[in-house]
Order: C-alpha cells, then structure tokens, then sequence
C-alpha cells in the first residue's frame, strides 16, 4: 500500500475539548431516556450515549455525568428503564434534558415489569436491572441487564447529530 497525500479530513484536535466535542457531534446517535422510581416517584433523565453491549446474557450501557443530580436517584433502586424517543418526541428529549423539576407531568408512562417507567409512543423499551458501573471520566458508564423489552415498529428513531435533532429520511424522498 502506498503513502497517499492527506484526504479532506481536517486535523483540529489541538487538546481542547472543544474540539473533541466537534469530532463526537458529527457521530449521530440516538436519544434515550433513563427512567426508574425513586420514593415512589418517577425520576428520568435524557443519555444519547448508549449501546448494546452482549447478547448473552442481554447487556446495555449508557453513561451519564458525574453531575447529574437525577443519576444517584435512579441508582438507588438499582434498576432502571431505557426509552428509546421516536421522530416525534424531540419536547420529550428536551424535557428530560433540563432541569425541569417535574419532568413526568405531562408525559403518559406506566411501569414496566421490572417498575421502572416506560414511556409511552417511544420506538423501544429496555427495562434493565443493574449489572455494573466503571469510572468514565466526568461520566460514570453505566452497564443494564436486559429482563424485558418492547417496540413499536411504526416510528422512526429521533436522531441527534451536529448538536441539532434530525429524522430518517427515505431514499425516495
């Protein structure tokens, strides 16, 4: 294999986050939303970090900032459910992603078989037990367990790319 000359990716890591930011962004991802019970109350918050992670035994991981105040409510009852938003739940997401007190007010949910909150007219469900937790950095990554699941094969997934939310779009469109 021969040496070629540069292609049009452009070198702009210079050590600064802002950079690496830059380079994440232009990763498109889905959006989740993280949701459990604490004190008998639904707690959530938004993760466009996730993954499968092994099928056997069914594993899945998100992370979540070390400063999330929602994260240590949702890991004291040490299971939690991850709601996959469709095209039409870009308020959802932004929801969940503030610091809106009451994020649940308006949203129709009901408890999985696990208990945690499923949300409804989502593409997917996950309802996870924790399996495990490793240091990210300024995030904690965190590792479910999958014991049950649901989809709805009617909608399309709500994307995330270059800070802004996107939808699919069909080649004939």
């Amino acid at each position: 294999m021969s040496e070629h000359p540069a292609d049009a990716t452009e070198k702009v890591y210079e050590s600064g986050e802002k950079e690496f930011r830059t380079v994440m962004g232009r990763f498109a991802t889905g959006i989740t939303i993280i949701t459990a019970i604490d004190n008998d109350e639904p707690v959530g918050v938004a993760a466009n970090s996730f993954t499968s992670v092994s099928l056997e035994p069914p594993l899945v991981l998100f992370c979540v900032a070390r400063t999330s105040s929602t994260w240590p409510r949702i890991e004291k009852g040490r299971k939690f459910a991850v709601n996959i938003l469709g095209e039409h739940q870009e308020e959802v997401s932004g929801l969940f992603a503030s610091k809106n007190v009451d994020r649940f007010s308006d949203i129709d949910w009901h408890r999985g078989q696990g208990g945690s909150p499923v949300l409804h007219d989502t593409i997917g469900y996950l309802d996870c037990e924790f399996w495990a937790e490793y240091d990210g950095g300024d995030h904690i990554i965190v590792v479910g367990k999958v014991v049950d699941l649901g989809i709805n094969r009617e909608v399309n997934p709500l994307l995330y790319y270059g800070g802004a939310y996107h939808r699919l779009h069909s080649p004939d469109s």
